[in-house]
Parts: C-alpha cells; sequence; structure tokens
C-alpha cells in the first residue's frame, strides 16, 4: 500500500470514529431527559381521598390459607380429603413399617355427624421394628419446627382395648426426633379427645407429626391437629405473614374469593355455616377450581377475626347461585337468599340472636361491622346474574339499609341497569397495557355508584413472579386511581399470597414456605401508597416531551401531627430524568431535615426477589437534603420514586 492510499485511509479511519463518536455523545445526552411536574398544594383545589381507597383482597388460591396464614400443621386433618366412599385416599398421610406390620384404612366411625370419616390403625406385629409402626403426616410440604417452640397437639382416639401410641415431630425421614410425648389410650368403645403439648428440641423446616405404637391391636384416629402456640393474638394465624400484611395498612379486606367463591359446580363452593363453629366439626370441601382440599380451618369467622386484627373493614364476597358451570334459576333462589342473610346475622346480629349467638359462642359476642358485600363473583352476563342480584339486592336493603352492595357488573364505561352502591373492576393485562390505563376511571360518569378495582394486576410475559417492570405498571396505575378517587372508592392487588409449592397463578404479592417469605416488588409497591387512604390529593401536571413515559401524583398525609407533601413519580422509560418539582399553595414550609426520598429500582427492569435474594428489588430511603418548595431530582430508568416533604407546622388544609 503506497503513502497515498495509507493518509486516505486513516483519514477514513478517523472520520468514522468521529462519527461514531458523536453518536455515542448523543446518544448519551438523549438518555437523560428533562421534566417539570408542578404540584398545586392549595386547599382549594385539594379533596380528600376515601378512607376505604387501598386495601387487601384474600383469596383461598396457591395454598394462601390452607399451608399458608392459617398456621394449622396437619394437612387433611380429619381424613376427609378422600371423600366419603371408603376405603379412600388419605394423602398426604402415609405409613411407618410395611403392609406385613400395619394396615390402615378409612371407614365411617367418626364421633362427628358432619364429617364421618375416620381412620382405622391394626398394628399387625407382635415383635415390632424399634420405634414401632404407625402413620405420620408430613403437613403442607413439610411442617417448620424450631427449636424451643411449643406446639399444641389435639386429636381423637378410640380403641377396644388398652393401647400406647408414642406422638413425634421428626425430619421428613424420621430419623432425628425434635419432640416426642406418649399417649395412653383407655380400652373403650367411646372416642377421647387427647391434648398434649409438643416442645422442640432441635429446628427442622420439613418435619413430619408422626403417630407410633408398637402393640398388636387397632386404634381410630380423627381430628388429628397441630398448632404452634405463638399465632398471632392467638387467633390461629402465622405471625410472619400477617406482620407483612399489616405493614401495608390496609383499609379493608375482601374474602374469601375470586373464584374460590363460586366453585366450577355449586356443589364445591364455599359455603359459609360449614365453615363456623368448633373446628373439629368442619367437614371441609374441595375447592374445584384451585384443585386442592381445605379443612375450613380458616373458615368464614376467622376471616371476620382476621379483618379485625388487621383494622380492615370487611367485604364479604358471597354466592350468589352461580358457579363457572352451573346456576339456580332466580324461581329457586330464595334458600340462597336466606343463607346470606343468616350469615350477616351471624357477623352482626345481637349476641342473643340465633346466629349471633353462634359468635358468640365462638368468643366474640360484639358484632363484627360488616358494612359491605359483594354479590357474586366476576358473574355478570350469566343467564341468571341480574334477576338473582336484584332478590340480594332487595332483601339486605331491607334488612342492614346500611350495608354496601357490590355488583359485578362493571360501570366505567356505561350506566348498570340496576342498583348498586358500588360495581368490581378486574383487570389483569400486560405491563405496557395497565401503565396506559392510568388515565381509565378520567372520563367515567361523577354520579352513580363508585368503583372497586377489586383485582388490578400485570400478569403472563412481563410478569414473571413478580418482576420490577410489573409493579411499575401497577403504580402507575394506581396513581391514576388516586387521582380519580371521587368515582373510585377501593382498589386491591390479586393475588395476595402464593405457597412456592404451588404456584397456581404468577405473580403474587407475597411468596412464602414453611418457613420464609418474601415481598415481590409489586408488594414493595403497594408501600407507598399505604397512607394515602384519607389523605388529600393535589392537582399534579407534568411537563415533558418524555411524559408518555412518567406517572405522578401529589398527597397530603398526616402521621402522629406530623405533615407531609408525597410526590410520588414513576419513570416506565428507560431513560433516566432530571425531574424539577415545584410545590405552590403550601401553607407551611418545608424542613428539608425530615424530609426523605424513597426509590424502588433495579439494574434490569425484569429483576425478581427470591428467597436466595429477597431484597433484591426493595425500596431505599435517603433524606431529601435539597427539599424545597422547588428542587431538582434525578429519577432513574424504571423508576418508581417518592419524595416526603416534611412541613415545618402542621399544613393546614379545611376538608381535613
Amino acid at each position: 500500500m503506497g503513502s497515498k492510499e495509507v493518509f486516505l485511509s486513516t483519514i477514513s479511519c478517523l472520520l468514522l470514529l468521529f462519527c461514531v463518536g458523536c453518536k455515542c455523545l448523543a446518544s448519551e445526552l438523549e438518555a437523560t431527559q428533562t421534566a417539570t411536574l408542578k404540584v398545586d398544594a392549595s386547599s382549594q383545589l385539594a379533596r380528600k381521598i376515601p378512607d376505604t381507597l387501598f386495601g387487601m383482597f384474600f383469596e383461598e388460591i396457591n395454598h394462601a390459607g390452607a399451608g399458608g396464614i392459617w398456621a394449622e400443621l396437619v394437612s387433611n386433618r380429619g381424613f376427609e380429603a378422600g371423600g366419603l366412599h371408603t376405603p379412600s385416599n388419605i394423602d398426604p398421610w402415609s405409613i411407618i413399617g410395611d403392609d406385613s406390620s400395619v394396615f390402615v384404612a378409612t371407614d365411617r366411625t367418626s364421633c362427628f355427624s358432619r364429617n364421618i370419616i375416620a381412620l382405622r390403625m391394626e398394628v399387625l406385629c407382635d415383635d415390632c421394628p424399634a420405634g414401632g409402626v404407625g402413620i405420620y403426616n408430613p403437613g403442607f410440604w413439610g411442617m417448620n419446627i424450631e427449636d424451643g417452640k411449643t406446639y399444641n397437639l389435639v386429636m381423637y382416639v378410640k380403641s377396644a382395648e388398652a393401647a400406647e401410641l408414642t406422638v413425634s415431630l421428626a425430619s421428613s425421614d424420621g430419623s432425628q426426633k425434635l419432640a416426642s410425648v406418649t399417649v395412653p389410650v383407655a380400652g373403650t368403645s367411646n372416642w377421647t379427645k387427647v391434648e398434649q403439648k409438643l416442645i422442640a428440641k432441635g429446628t427442622n423446616r420439613t418435619s413430619r407429626l408422626q403417630i407410633t405404637s408398637n402393640k398388636k391391636g387397632v386404634v381410630w384416629f380423627d381430628q388429628v391437629s397441630l398448632m404452634p402456640s405463638d399465632t398471632f393474638k392467638g387467633h390461629g394465624f402465622r405471625k410472619e405473614l400477617i406482620s407483612m400484611l399489616l405493614d401495608l395498612k390496609p383499609r379493608f379486606l375482601r374474602f374469601p374469593g375470586g373464584c374460590f367463591v363460586e366453585g366450577e359446580w355449586l356443589r364445591n363452593a364455599f359455603r359459609w355455616r360449614e365453615s363456623i363453629g368448633p373446628w373439629e366439626e368442619r367437614p371441609g370441601h374441595f375447592g374445584d377450581v384451585w384443585h386442592y382440599w381445605t379443612d375450613d380451618g380458616l373458615g368464614y369467622y376467622e376471616f371476620l377475626q382476621l379483618s379485625e386484627d388487621l383494622g380492615a373493614a370487611p367485604i364479604w364476597v358471597f354466592n350468589n347461585g352461580i358457579s363457572h358451570n352451573d346456576e339456580v334459576s332466580t324461581a329457586a333462589i330464595a334458600p340462597f337468599v336466606k343463607d346470606v342473610l343468616d350469615s350477616l346475622e351471624f357477623a352482626r346480629g345481637d349476641a342473643n340472636s340465633t346466629w349471633g349467638s353462634v359468635r358468640a359462642a365462638m368468643g366474640h359476642p360484639e358484632p363484627f361491622p360488616v358494612k359491605y358485600v359483594a354479590i357474586g363473583n366476576e358473574d355478570c352476563g350469566k343467564k341468571y346474574y341480574l334477576g338473582n342480584y336484584l332478590k340480594f339486592y332487595n332483601a339486605i336493603r331491607v334488612a342492614y339499609p346500611d350495608i354496601q352492595m357490590i355488583s359485578n357488573c362493571d360501570g366505567s364505561s356505561k350506566p348498570l341497569d340496576h342498583p348498586a352502591d358500588l360495581y368490581d373492576f378486574h383487570v389483569y393485562t400486560d405491563s405496557k397495557t395497565l401503565f396506559n390505563m392510568k388515565g381509565t376511571f378520567d372520563r367515567t360518569s361523577r354520579t352513580g355508584p363508585k368503583a372497586f378495582v377489586s383485582e388490578y394486576a400485570v400478569w403472563r410475559s412481563d410478569a414473571g413472579r413478580g418482576s420490577l417492570l410489573a409493579s411499575l405498571a401497577e403504580a402507575a396505575f394506581l396513581t391514576g386511581l388516586e387521582k380519580n378517587s371521587d368515582i373510585v372508592q377501593m382498589a386491591s392487588y390479586a393475588p395476595l399470597f402464593v405457597n412456592d409449592n404451588d404456584q397456581t397463578w404468577n405473580p403474587d404479592a407475597i411468596v412464602f414456605n414453611s418457613w420464609q417469605q418474601y415481598g415481590t416488588p409489586s408488594y414493595w409497591m403497594q408501600k407507598f401508597f399505604r397512607e394515602s387512604s384519607g389523605a388529600m390529593i393535589h392537582p399534579a401536571t407534568i411537563s415533558s416531551s418524555y411524559s408518555s413515559s412518567l406517572a405522578a401524583s401529589a398527597i397530603t398525609w398526616q402521621d402522629s401531627g406530623n405533615s407531609f407533601l408525597r410526590v410520588k413519580i414513576v419513570n416506565f422509560g428507560s431513560d433516566q430524568v432530571s425531574l424539577t418539582i415545584t410545590a405552590t399553595g403550601l401553607q407551611a414550609s418545608i424542613n428539608a431535615l425530615g424530609s426523605n426520598a424513597t426509590v424502588l429500582t433495579s439494574s434490569n427492569v425484569m429483576d425478581e426477589n427470591s428467597f436466595s435474594n429477597p431484597n433484591k428489588v426493595v425500596p431505599v430511603t435517603s433524606q431529601l437534603r435539597n427539599a424545597a418548595e422547588q428542587m431538582q431530582v434525578t429519577l432513574p430508568a424504571h423508576s418508581f420514586s417518592s419524595f416526603d416533604l416534611a412541613l415545618a407546622q402542621s399544613q393546614l388544609v379545611a376538608e381535613m
């Protein structure tokens, strides 16, 4: 190559590098967008958000209750899960020994009339193996037994001849004994209730309960229960899971479903009256939508108690005679209406009333304040829904005129053709669609029933098991609900829980197993809104060429006499944003010392939390040293930021 060619080649390379460099520089400049957010915090334009705006929806799905928040450790404790025809499947119970040493089978000899199945165990060996033969229950994918803790055993036994049983807590293969107690059984034809306390001397996360004997003979078992002694307020709930709910400060609890209320078939729908009374007498039922058995230890009464413990208004979703596959005609719906009126008397009736006395006998003489009911779930448009709905509506309105009734029919885009106080709005969609739905209620009529967004979430392709991206879209959607809270009364994420061993529906807010739990980004996102209920909403206007990727809201709220202006903003885009926030109309100056910034983000928009890294995507809070009525902040790409500006004196808003 000659010198001329070398010179030309060098010039070409320099020009190419210059062009590439310019493009890189331009790209870097474009990577930071600018925006202005103006907040008018004057009292004239402020509006109070409903006290009930953000709450929770609990459904028995993903073993959220059985094997979840309900602390019962024994699965299929009454041997009813296999059905009424005997012999039946006793899963997950199994035998210790082999079929030459022990024989077990269900029969219909229980002392309980509503759950008649019991288990007959015949010890066949004269010279049984060391440790004996018998049965064991692994619980829900293993029992979490912890050193030093006490576990309350209750079971019913009978034997025609005197027998001696050993009840133990052991590792999954039985090799490690954590606790053990000897239970003598008197020879009698009557059932005997056995109550014992087992104190663990060791920790094992996948333990089992086992009942063994060395003596030849026959023993019957029924209603075998093992509960930790340290449940939340002694009411039977797992403390660590309830603690996560309390951290969200829910204003209501919608229960027990969902599709769980309907059933694939009415014969498997949730029946409130079969879920109350002594736990031993509850028949349990097969939830055929989510495909598992529940003993219904977590029943109607327990849901009401949980609402009270959370300080949340109970919202009772009842079956209106319709399942996924069959319906009761309006002409025949009267018994269902009577059943619901009885359920309301159970909750609200005087302790001397027919059903109120049942509640009182269960330990709660004071009524539960049920003021909301949902007439069915996702049943609008079905053949008998409207006719059935009106029967329930009219009967409840006469008996309990203060109860707010929720229709399954969406009234956000057109008026309902029937009376209602609220209407259900459910949305499960991809992240981009939900982000763009932040203005859904902007055009909804301001007259008529209010909206109850009782189920919302990002799901499917870009949700994973709970991605940052999903939480950002959900946050943007909620800012829209705040702005439209004159017509939106309530909102709740769904589903709330998933047992890691039963991932029927993903994503969910809280993931757990027998001993661990973590919040997905969607859980942490909801913490940004926990002070919104009952706060004041203020106009917040974004100005930017990048505004299609931003969503914001502004509230003032109080905590222990201190007032804050909270500005929340979602950056759904892939560029960071230099944001100027200007607040006008404040009736107090801003105190930078008490002001904070909280940011939810991560290096990858599809990042998730996990048991191995539960804090990969969690909010990070820092002091906002430049807090002022006008200030500049940086919004990371794909982030949700909250700026709490402390007011030097109480923010005087007349409407509060």
